[in-house]
């Protein structure tokens, strides 16, 4: 199916789903009955991201595991992981004081005064799972099968990296049929992503049916001040991204939106990362990037690199200062922002990651973790636009990187990668370079 055809069914899945959505929240008569509706829908919704999750595992293994063989040298992992966290780095920043700064200009909880939540209420976020020593010990698998099983990336990352380094070390031995079979196994995974991606329309449709069938149009009303507040904070903060990558790509920037803009709508309407994630690989292989850096910086950035989930803690916890009445200090809010930095990089794995952030910090400010029970019915619409954000920025980031290693090669279009994809050549004779080679 090509791109655009795709794109398009998508946005008409978005729209239905916004009709159906409201038409079974009016006739539903309770909120019991328009629970049970949208429980049909959340079942086509947990089907195609279920068939999304099937493949992420092993496409990164893959990928990773090629590149890493690619490479041949620890120095070079090394070096492109260096200049991605310093990238990582200097985003988390920006997103962190854009979303301190707006939340300030824009006061999206001014005039709220809402009553201080009983001390007895609850989120039901699990926040004892953010600490650093839970954190450090489990980025290191315990077993490669069950980290594959989980879809733990960061694990995934770490024997990966293992893996392919001895590999690489290994390539003019008896290893090479494995490297082989590894590199052959990276066409195939992008192939059942392009047959899975197929229901993508069908599972937007459903993610925003339910979403709407629950909710229904009029939270968007009443919550419209703090959410419109965080879509301008956000387009501020895609403006900055772009900006920088500007920088390093120049015009290339403008091109590598229009190659992503796919991705970000698939993660916008699902609200989910690893829907877009094979998608994001295929988008960056059209823009040029090398499999080498997309396989290894594009799973790191997922890891460490959310910038639309950063932008959120800031602008949520300022919110709910402002709700209830409890202004912060500036030195207060720089104070936060400093543990917000170290505290958000924790949040690989962790269900539902950003409230968890938000829940562990107010608490250090005298804030109730139970102001995020204001916003979380509307979680669901603000985490669509986090999504497309951290899309934005780890396309960027991985281009940005590969900028810097000169390891950008032309630039293929859409009919390219499906030739290349659907040929039966070997993988080394495919237009999509999908194999790795000691020379890139």
């Amino acid at each position: 199916m090509k791109l655009n055809t795709q794109t398009g069914l998508i946005i008409s899945g978005m729209v239905l789903g916004v009709v159906v959505g409201y038409a079974c929240n009016t006739l539903a008569g309770s909120p019991e009955a328009a629970k049970e509706i949208a429980g049909y829908f959340s079942m086509i919704t947990d089907i195609f991201l279920r068939l999304i999750k099937m493949i992420i595992a092993p496409l990164i293994f893959a990928t990773l595991v090629s590149g890493m063989a690619g490479m041949g040298d620890a120095r070079a992992v090394g070096r492109i992981g260096g200049k991605a966290i310093g990238w990582f780095l200097m985003a988390s920043v920006s997103s962190l004081l854009i979303g301190l700064l707006f939340a300030n200009l824009l006061q999206p909880g001014a005039g709220m005064n809402a009553a201080l939540p009983d001390a007895s209420a609850t989120t039901g976020l699990k926040t004892a799972s953010l600490n650093l020593k839970d954190f450090l010990t489990h980025v290191f698998p315990r077993n490669f099968f069950e980290a594959m099983a989980n879809n733990e990336i960061l694990q995934i990352l770490v024997f990966s990296v293992f893996i392919g380094i001895a590999m690489g070390q290994l390539r003019d031995t008896k290893a090479r049929p494995l490297i082989e079979a590894v590199d052959a196994i990276v066409p195939v995974m992008l192939k059942v992503t392009d047959y899975v991606m197929r229901f993508a329309p069908i599972g937007v449709f459903a993610a925003v049916a339910n979403a709407i069938t629950t909710q229904g149009l009029n939270v968007l009303m009443v919550y419209g001040k703090f959410m419109g507040g965080f879509y301008v904070t956000l387009f501020v903060l895609w403006a900055v991204l772009i900006g920088a990558g500007y920088v390093v790509l120049r015009g290339d920037v403008f091109r590598l939106l229009r190659a992503v803009r796919q991705p970000m709508l698939l993660g916008f309407s699902t609200a989910s990362s690893e829907s877009a994630y094979p998608r994001v690989m295929e988008a960056l292989e059209r823009f040029g990037v090398k499999d080498r850096v997309t396989g290894f910086v594009l799973p790191l950035g997922y890891s460490f690199n959310l910038d639309g989930s950063m932008i959120y803690t800031t602008f949520a916890a300022l919110f709910i200062s402002q709700a209830f009445n409890l202004p912060m200090t500036l030195d207060q809010q720089i104070t936060m922002l400093l543990v917000l930095m170290v505290s958000s990089k924790g949040i690989a794995g962790v269900p539902r990651a950003s409230l968890v952030v938000i829940a562990a910090v107010l608490p250090m400010f005298n804030l109730p973790e139970a102001g995020l029970l204001l916003i979380m019915g509307i979680d669901h619409f603000l985490d669509m636009g986090r999504t497309a954000t951290n899309v934005l920025g780890n396309s960027i980031a991985t281009a940005v990187v590969a900028k810097w290693e000169n390891a950008i090669g032309p630039a293929q279009s859409d009919d390219d990668l499906e030739a290349g994809l659907a040929t039966d050549l070997p993988a080394d004779d495919q237009k999509g370079k999908t194999v790795i080679t000691a020379a890139e």
